[in-house]
């Protein structure tokens, strides 16, 4: 199972960093073809995301962990077909 990590921070929310990863990945699996099955399914993960999150949501849920000086990492993955997420707090 593919799982995409990003670390939000004050300066780059978890909307900006899930948009340049789409970009990246979309440039590298340009570069390597559509038989790099993982870099596709990542693509598709990020894809699903980009279209159904509620990124002010998610924002609200993360922030007070920034300001406490924590660090969060948002986890990306898919379950039945829809992209979900789960908040890793450190």
């Amino acid at each position: 199972m593919v799982q995409i990590e990003l670390k939000p921070t004050f300066s780059t929310c978890v909307e900006t960093l899930s948009k340049k990863e789409y970009e990246r990945t979309l440039r590298l699996l340009l570069k390597r073809g559509p038989a790099d099955e993982r870099l596709a399914e990542r693509l598709e993960i990020l894809r699903l995301f980009l279209e159904s999150a509620d990124f002010a949501s998610i924002r609200s849920q993360y922030e007070g962990y920034l300001t406490e000086g924590k660090q969060v990492t948002l986890l990306i993955f898919t379950e039945e077909g829809r992209a979900v997420y789960k908040l890793l707090i450190e």
